[in-house]
């Protein structure tokens, strides 16, 4: 068993079956991270009101270089709070693209411990 795959984590979105727990290998794990960052606005959570980075606000939002780039920023420094410990924050770049019909959020990133570079592409498909 590699590194990787040693740990299991408590799985998100959270589910319970018929053996307990859903759970996740540490890969898995962060990218689950990355989504709950993503799609977690600001606010929404009582205790962690700074938590998340609101993407789905971006659909009702002029496409422009200007807000693009704020929101890249947003999830930058959402995501190094989030990941801490577990991604270099050296490492992680995220980049943002949009078209009429849909937002591409792709983020890229390191493990710090095990030095293992990962790409996580998300597709959002915009109304209209």
């Amino acid at each position: 068993m590699s590194r990787l795959d040693a740990v299991e984590y408590m799985g998100f979105p959270f589910t319970i079956g018929q053996n307990g727990a859903h759970t996740s290998k540490r890969i898995a794990h962060i990218k689950e991270q990355i989504e709950q960052v993503l799609f977690t606005s600001p606010d929404e959570r009582i205790f962690r009101s700074d938590f998340g980075a609101g993407i789905n606000r971006l659909i009702f939002e002029p496409n422009n270089v200007a807000l693009q780039e704020a929101t890249r920023k947003r999830l930058y420094s959402s995501l190094v709070e989030a990941l801490k410990g577990e991604v270099d924050p050296k490492s992680l770049n995220v980049l943002l693209e949009r078209d009429n019909e849909k937002l591409y959020v792709v983020v890229e990133y390191t493990l710090a411990a095990l030095n293992h570079s990962e790409r996580q592409e998300i597709l959002i498909n915009l109304p209209g």
